[in-house]
């Protein structure tokens, strides 16, 4: 049986991590409580550090916990749910941020699979995020399944009915697929014992339909009133103001995504359309130029989003 609770459900922020406009793209941690509490007052009640959107896998083990004790303090004013991934590196490295991420009392940890010698089996897979969670004992565990980036392809909804308690913390995953059966399937295992964090933008409408309730999404941070519209009207069942909610986040997403990297454009996206200035990507990840910039204050406006450029 498991050793933890899990009971958060609605919408995380999988927060983008502040660079300075500097040669080394320096940590920006000084806006960090304020970014917090953007999302505090605007309900986001739960935060997701280092992962995709946060540019985890481009930080060092040192910098990755600067960024996470940083919100790990920013959430003591604002009481919200603190998410770690700590994947995307050796094992040593995961294993040392899965006991950080304890050690700083993060509500749950987010592990991806081992990105190089990549598990091509359900046994494989439980092996190694066994030995991730036995790093943090004591904390909620779940995995990331993000097939499009990590090409680890094990289908969730047979995996989690497999586990029988193999993983005592285990309490879920983040679903960032557009395989929605897969899911939903995800979803329905072991009479829906899991949490399932759908982690797509444009899925928010259908997830909600078959009974999805978790959501991890890039626009919880610049667009959160449309996020928590889109869940709300969704989980009420009121179709057409769903859909039509779910279409005007889509067309602003589509939009903004369309100029390049999904980060590098949600970085650009924050500060025109926020308060909070996130800053460059790190390399690998380039820059927008000014001229796409351009273009999508442009198409923001068309779409009516005001934007502070």
């Amino acid at each position: 049986m498991s050793k933890v609770t899990f009971t958060f459900r609605g919408i995380i922020a999988p927060v983008l991590t502040p660079f300075n406009n500097d040669s080394s793209r320096s940590l920006n941690l000084s806006i960090i409580p304020q970014y917090a509490n953007f999302l505090a007052k605007r309900k986001i009640d739960g935060v997701l550090v280092n992962g995709t959107s946060g540019e985890g896998p481009s930080m060092s083990l040192i910098e990755r916990k600067l960024v996470a004790e940083a919100w790990a303090n920013a959430v003591k004013t604002t009481k919200q749910h603190l998410m770690i991934q700590v994947g995307g590196a050796s094992l040593p490295d995961v294993l040392e941020l899965a006991k950080h991420a304890e050690s700083i009392k993060a509500d749950s940890i987010l592990c991806l699979p081992e990105l190089y010698f990549k598990p091509t089996t359900m046994e494989q897979l439980k092996n190694y995020l066994k030995l991730v969670s036995e790093a943090a004992p004591n904390t909620p565990f779940l995995y990331y399944h993000f097939p499009r980036m990590t090409n680890v392809n094990i289908h969730m909804g047979e995996f989690l009915e497999s586990l029988n308690d193999e993983i005592p913390t285990f309490v879920g995953i983040k679903f960032t697929s557009s395989d929605l059966d897969e899911g939903a399937q995800a979803f329905r295992a072991n009479n829906k014992k899991y949490v399932v964090f759908l982690g797509n933008d444009q899925l928010i409408n259908p997830g909600c339909a078959v009974g999805i309730d978790s959501y991890i999404t890039t626009s919880s941070n610049m667009l959160p009133e449309f996020m928590i519209d889109c869940l709300k009207e969704g989980l009420a069942g009121n179709v057409m103001k769903a859909r039509d909610t779910q279409q005007r986040l889509t067309n602003v997403v589509l939009a903004i995504s369309k100029y390049g990297n999904w980060v590098s454009t949600m970085k650009v996206a924050m500060s025109l359309l926020t308060d909070i200035n996130p800053g460059p990507p790190r390399a690998p990840l380039e820059s927008l130029s000014t001229q796409i910039v351009s273009s999508m204050i442009k198409d923001l406006h068309k779409l009516g989003f005001p934007t502070k450029m």
